[in-house]
């Protein structure tokens, strides 16, 4: 099980502000934030739902190849939400909310490139209620 990952980011506040914007409709939020000066080599910021964050940014040298991060949400409409957000904030399309039936007949998923070109993803596994 994977208790948390990250992505390092070019334009800390601009990624900091997409990721506030483009991860609320999935039920995250910005819980913690920690300067250079306390984590010793960068600014870092901690996102995921109450209380412990479990996606992380930092501050550096963008992740090449771009990496691709997939997150589970709890509805079709929370996916279509996240897209729909993610590109209000600056996000790039990748793939529009729909089915993707070569990976299983419920997956259901929406694809945004954020302002460093990392593959963000919302899923939902379940069948449509």
């Amino acid at each position: 099980m994977i208790d948390h990952t990250g992505i390092v980011v070019s334009d800390f506040a601009k990624s900091k502000a997409f990721y506030l914007n483009a991860l609320a409709p999935i039920g995250y939020v910005l819980i913690m934030e920690l300067p250079a000066s306390v984590t010793g080599h960068t600014d870092v910021a901690g996102f995921g739902e109450l209380p412990k964050p479990d996606f992380w940014l930092s501050r550096g040298t963008p992740n090449q190849p771009p990496i691709h991060v997939a997150f589970r949400a709890r509805s079709r409409a929370e996916v279509d939400a996240f897209h729909k957000a993610a590109l209000a904030a600056g996000g790039t399309d990748n793939g529009a909310p729909g089915l993707r039936p070569h990976y299983h007949p419920n997956y259901y998923g929406a694809f945004v490139l954020d302002p460093d070109g990392h593959n963000i993803e919302a899923v939902c596994h379940d069948a449509e209620s």
